[in-house]
């Protein structure tokens, strides 16, 4: 269906055209049949289904109904940097011919631009939820004034560990008869469904399969390979397929900089993105890619939700996810609104038990490909040493760091050290040590000394013990029950009867 067929306003429907939107996606359609009359709606959709666009332009446009008395500011949650970077850049595409102040807002980055963003007054606030609860107790961010709330990704920031978040932010707004909430998510669990219950007006459900977003619209292939043979087969896949930009997945952060130093040691244009990496790095990483000025990209998890990029030929996972939503997330970064596009995966026997569980989740055997050992590409240079930057950790009040700070290194042996004793001696006679005392070597260690003299100790015979005690107390002392007389103790109850006596 045409965008046309709705009843956008001009001003709406100017952005779609500056956008180059023409038909609208099937998640688009059923949504606008409910959003724009102003009710509340919540959508299970898979990710590169034109969902943002979707509750955009119903925010853009009711923003402009004379229809709905909702306060003129709208909230949009997303669970990653990344996705709330990408959200703020297709509001701003798609609110071109308005005049509207839209902000985005989350952590890993200082708060004094943010802070000055806020006080000039944001129409559209889009944002994590840690960074949006931090300016609402700090009294920056009021929640009362929003009438149009938006949850994207609800499952995944569900995951993450957010739904008390969410929750507390819902408590501060105004009653939820008196804004707009959608909430948009790839699965419809019983958190979401909870959500939608205590904290949205009647909503309205919207479901669209997903079988055949991953069927229809992908070419995926299957290759079975040694864990050894990996970068082997990946290289030949690259070099064969010769994709204008690829984006490779693995299951941790350490593989993901050791494949992304394999691609550079073997002259291709590669960057990695994981979680550790600085928010200033991860988004000129980001940009990198997505302008073309490196056509790989090796991450993590962390990208596989949130990162739009147009035209994307192939993705690779090289490691089979253990999550089988996770396969759906990150083969649908390629394929995105209704275009074709490439997925491998390659199945070695750490990953091989994930793939049941991921052919059941999307209702098909992913195809096997033959690889003959012409696609295994020999690999040189290969590194030999793969650091990786960890998270900080506070421990007893101090900031430290997991990242080994004690590396291998070649022991240095100095042109002035002296090992013996002998060259000690001459160093310190050629030196002046500012008045320090001669040195006087230590021909044995007095430890060891002292247990050579204790093992050498034996019990002292009677005579022995008799020439002790004369040299201790002199001639004139007794021997009295094999101890000096003078050492004699008497008991209490002895000293007593002697008193007693008396």
């Amino acid at each position: 269906m045409k965008f046309t067929k709705f009843k956008f306003t001009d001003k709406v429907l100017k952005g779609i055209k500056n956008a180059g939107y023409e038909d609208c996606t099937p998640v688009q359609e059923k949504t606008f049949q409910i959003s724009l009359e102003g009710k509340d709606v919540y959508v299970q959709s898979q990710t590169g289904t034109g969902k943002t666009a979707a509750f955009v332009l119903t925010i853009l446009n009711n923003f402009e109904d004379s229809r709905f008395k909702f306060n003129k500011r709208a909230l949009i949650i997303a669970p990653t940097r990344e996705l709330a970077v990408q959200i703020e850049k297709e509001t701003k595409l798609l609110s071109s011919s308005h005049d509207l102040t839209i902000g985005c807002f989350y952590g890993g980055v200082g708060y004094k631009l943010q802070e000055d963003l806020l006080k000039k007054g944001v129409d559209i606030i889009i944002g994590t939820p840690g960074r949006l609860l931090d300016f609402q107790s700090q009294g920056k961010l009021n929640l009362r004034e929003i009438g149009y709330f938006v949850i994207d990704e609800a499952d995944r920031l569900f995951d993450m560990g957010f739904f008390p978040d969410i929750r507390r932010m819902a408590r501060k707004m105004s009653p939820y008869n008196k804004r707009q909430t959608m909430l948009f998510s790839a699965t419809l669990n019983l958190n979401v469904k909870q959500m939608a219950w205590e904290y949205m007006n009647n909503p309205e459900s919207i479901e669209i399969a997903s079988e055949n977003i991953t069927v229809d619209n992908i070419d995926q292939k299957l290759y079975h390979v040694g864990k050894k043979e990996k970068i082997n087969l990946l290289m030949g896949i690259l070099n064969s397929e010769l994709p204008r930009n690829a984006l490779i997945f693995t299951n941790t952060k350490h593989q993901a900089v050791r494949i992304h130093k394999y691609l550079v040691n073997n002259g291709k244009k590669c960057q990695y993105l994981i979680g550790d990496l600085p928010q200033n790095k991860r988004l000129a990483t980001i940009n990198d890619f997505k302008s073309g000025k490196t056509n790989l990209l090796v991450a993590t998890d962390v990208a596989a939700r949130g990162l739009h990029v147009d035209d994307l030929e192939l993705v690779i996972n090289y490691d089979l996810p253990g999550d089988s939503e996770n396969y759906v997330h990150r083969i649908g970064r390629t394929a995105r609104a209704g275009k074709s596009g490439k997925a491998v995966a390659l199945a070695c026997e750490e990953y091989i038990y994930n793939l049941e569980a991921i052919e059941e989740f999307i209702g098909m055997r992913i195809p096997v490909g033959y690889a003959d050992d012409d696609l295994y590409e020999k690999i040189e240079n290969i590194p030999t040493s793969f650091p990786v930057r960890r998270k900080h950790a506070i421990k007893g009040g101090r900031k430290t760091s997991s990242y080994s700070s004690r590396k291998s290194r070649p022991t240095i042996k100095r042109e002035s050290a002296v090992s013996s004793d002998k060259d000690k001696k001459e160093h310190y006679k050629k030196h002046d040590h500012k008045g320090k005392k001669p040195f006087t070597p230590r021909t044995e260690s007095p430890k060891k000394k002292y247990h050579e003299v204790k093992k050498s100790k034996r019990p002292m015979n009677e005579e022995e013990r008799l020439e002790y005690y004369k040299k201790k107390y002199g001639d004139s002392f007794k021997i009295n029950d094999g101890l000096p007389a003078k050492k004699k103790k008497r008991s209490f109850v002895k000293r007593v009867l002697s008193i007693l006596k008396k």
